[in-house]
């Protein structure tokens, strides 16, 4: 009796098939239409309306805030101004802003995300790059002293009240030893005479840092197979080579005077955020890292005699990367929607605040705008999750 020949195993490649990257794009579309219909009809059912807020004004007449609500559609029906205003969304016109009248709310929202987008990178990177280097380290020396110091202490800093956390930090650093600005996100004095806006150099600064990690990131990646002594060296050597480019590109462009204010008002917000934040990916890879520590390919590494450090970092940690890296995606991609009560106390004008601010008076094209562009955020880190699941994990295909 003939045994039949099985081809063998092939690891498949990590890029998944058109057809389910086509089949999640199509769920994405119909996620966001769903998400914009609710949104828009549980803004519109709060009472009040954004023109209540000038009926007590008495220098204004009854002529002029009714031509005030007109020229704001608020004289029309609600279905009638749902109606219009998928109508102009389906254009990508998403409305005049009622607070920033007549501002439309793309320039609303393109002048304050890259404040919260600089903030809330910037320190969600250092918070997860911080967390899953404490967790690696804490997994593999369980039981020891440093483990039960540093979980007990990020467990506290991870449940701490947030308001009360931030008013802290600016009382100590800021109005008891001065080191920080008390809030804003620049210094007048140093602005008067700068040749740009602060939002142009917000944007370099935000080029500046995603370019900066993508390489590190991608060298990071590129030498994960080579030995210890020469990962190590490449990785601190393209590490320092990025940063000094960084810091001679922003010192010929004569703009590192003003980029260094920025910063010096970043420290205290994103140092608030790194303490609060990096409690949750460090338990979270230390958890990871100590189910991983049980499997049969790590006690074989042992076996061969590799290194603890080669076993840790090259086997247990990339192994246990995989929650890590999915909920790192879900926080940049949520960062914004999470920073009202961050930039409210450090008077950070950006999405937060500009959020907060909207919904608080009914303004529902800015609050509608902001909203979607969380919304949009989220479905697609929603969609490179799932990408990173495969690139990750070799055992992971999609049809």
């Amino acid at each position: 009796m003939r045994r039949s020949k099985r081809a063998p195993l092939r690891p498949h490649s990590p890029v998944l098939m058109p057809k389910y990257i086509l089949t999640r794009l199509g769920q994405i579309v119909i996620t966001f239409v769903l998400f914009v219909i609710l949104t828009y009809v549980l803004i519109e059912s709060q009472p009040g309306s954004f023109a209540a807020a000038f009926a007590a004004n008495p220098k204004l007449t009854t002529a002029q805030r009714e031509a005030l609500a007109r020229n704001l559609g608020l004289d029309r029906p609600p279905a009638e101004r749902f109606v219009i205003y998928l109508r102009n969304l389906a254009r990508g016109d998403l409305g005049l802003s009622f607070t920033f009248y007549p501002k439309p709310v793309t320039e609303v929202l393109l002048e304050r995300a890259p404040r919260t987008l600089t903030l809330f990178l910037t320190s969600t990177i250092l918070s997860f790059a911080v967390g899953f280097v404490a967790g690696k380290v804490l997994a593999w020396r369980r039981g020891k002293a440093i483990e039960y110091g540093a979980t007990v202490g990020g467990v506290m800093l991870y449940t701490v009240f947030t308001p009360w956390f931030g008013l802290m930090m600016l009382w100590l650093f800021a109005y008891q030893l001065k080191l920080f600005p008390v809030g804003k996100f620049v210094t007048p004095e140093v602005w008067r005479s700068a040749p740009v806006d602060a939002n142009t150099v917000f944007i370099q600064m935000l080029v500046t840092i995603v370019l900066v990690s993508a390489v590190i990131f991608a060298v990071y990646w590129w030498t994960r197979r080579w030995t210890a002594r020469r990962r190590s060296l490449t990785r601190w050597g393209v590490a320092c080579v990025a940063a000094a480019l960084a810091i001679c590109y922003w010192v010929a462009s004569g703009l590192g005077p003003y980029a260094l204010n920025i910063a010096h008002h970043l420290v205290l917000p994103v140092l608030t955020l790194v303490l609060i934040n990096f409690a949750g990916t460090m338990l979270l890879t230390r958890n990871s890292m100590l189910e991983t520590l049980r499997e049969d390919y790590i006690t074989t590494a042992r076996a061969k005699g590799l290194s603890d450090r080669v076993i840790r970092d090259k086997h247990a940690a990339r192994n246990a990367m995989l929650p890590v890296a999915t909920s790192f995606v879900f926080a940049l991609a949520f960062a914004i929607g999470g920073g009202v009560i961050t930039e409210t106390i450090f008077s950070w004008p950006g999405m937060g605040q500009t959020l907060l601010q909207a919904a608080t008076t009914k303004d529902i094209p800015t609050t509608m705008g902001a909203l979607i562009f969380i919304a949009v955020l989220a479905l697609v880190a929603h969609l490179v999750a799932d990408l990173l699941y495969a690139v990750l994990d070799p055992r992971i295909r999609y049809a």
